[in-house]
C-alpha cells in the first residue's frame, strides 16, 4: 500500500515555527525586539491562527516570550541563563563523553572524527558560509551524545537544545572563533580516540568553560 499512501501537507503552523525559528537564530528577529502577531499575519496573509500555534511552539523551547502584556518578545540571554544552561552541558555533555568512548564502535568513532575533518576543511576556505561550520559543531557534539546510548542523557540535552543553538551561533562571534573551537574539539576527539575516559570528559568541560567565558563577554558588549 506504500505507493498509494497520501502525504499530508506541512502544516502553516509548522512552516511559521521553522521560518521564525531561524530568523531568530538568524538575528532577523533580535533579542528583545517585539514579534507583533496581526503585523505578521498581514505581510504573509494568514490569519493568526496558525502564527499563534507557532509561537506557543517557540515559547515552549524558550526562545519566545509573553511579557506582562501578552506580547511576544524574543528571549534575551541573561547571564543566569547562560550559566544555568552551561552547568547542565558541562555535566552531562562529559557524561556522554565518558559514555561513547565506553560504548562507541570503532565506525561511531570514524563518524565523529569525519565530522571534524569536514569542518577543518570547511574553515580553511576562503569563502564559507558560518552556518555550515555552525551545523558541524552541532553534528559534533550531537553523534557524542548520541553514541552514549544514555536516553535520559539525550533528554535533558533535548530540553534545551534551542537555547544552546541560540548560544552557539552568539559564540562564534569573534575573531578566529571558528578555528579556536575546532581546535578544542579536536582535543576532545584525540582523548576519545584514544579511549582516554577521564582525559576526554577533562577536555569537553575545558572546551565548553571556554565557551561560556567568551558568550558572557559577548553579552557584555552587545548591552554596552
Amino acid at each position: 500500500m506504500e505507493p498509494y499512501v497520501i502525504k499530508k501537507p506541512v502544516p502553516y503552523y509548522d512552516q511559521l515555527y521553522h521560518t521564525i525559528k531561524k530568523m531568530i537564530l538568524d538575528g532577523v528577529y533580535k533579542p528583545g525586539e517585539r514579534i507583533v502577531e496581526s503585523k505578521l499575519a498581514k505581510e504573509l496573509n494568514l490569519s493568526r491562527t496558525p502564527i499563534r500555534e507557532a509561537i506557543r511552539a517557540l515559547e515552549n523551547e524558550g526562545l519566545v516570550l509573553l511579557d506582562e502584556k501578552s506580547r511576544v518578545i524574543v528571549y534575551s540571554p541573561t547571564v543566569e541563563d547562560v550559566e544555568d544552561v552551561y552547568q547542565c552541558r558541562m555535566a552531562l555533555e562529559s557524561l556522554a563523553v565518558k559514555l561513547t568512548i565506553q560504548r562507541a564502535s570503532d565506525h561511531e568513532i570514524g563518524e565523529i572524527e569525519n565530522i571534524l575533518q569536514q569542518a577543518d576543511r570547511k574553515i580553511g576556505q576562503k569563502d564559507y558560509l558560518k552556518d555550515e561550520v555552525i551545523d558541524l559543531n552541532v553534528q559534533f557534539h550531537n553523534l557524542i551524545i548520541q553514541f552514549s546510548r544514555n536516553n535520559l542523557l539525550q533528554k535533558h540535552l533535548n530540553s534545551i537544545k534551542s537555547r544552546i543553538h541560540l548560544y552557539r551561533v552568539l559564540n562564534f562571534q569573534g575573531e578566529n572563533r571558528d578555528r579556536a573551537i575546532y581546535n578544542e574539539h579536536k582535543e576532545i576527539f584525540d582523548w576519545m580516540k584514544q579511549r582516554n575516559e577521564d582525559k576526554a570528559s577533562e577536555a569537553m568541560v575545558n572546551h565548553l568553560v571556554h565557551d561560556y567565558h567568551h558568550l558572557i563577554e559577548v553579552l557584555k558588549s552587545q548591552s554596552g
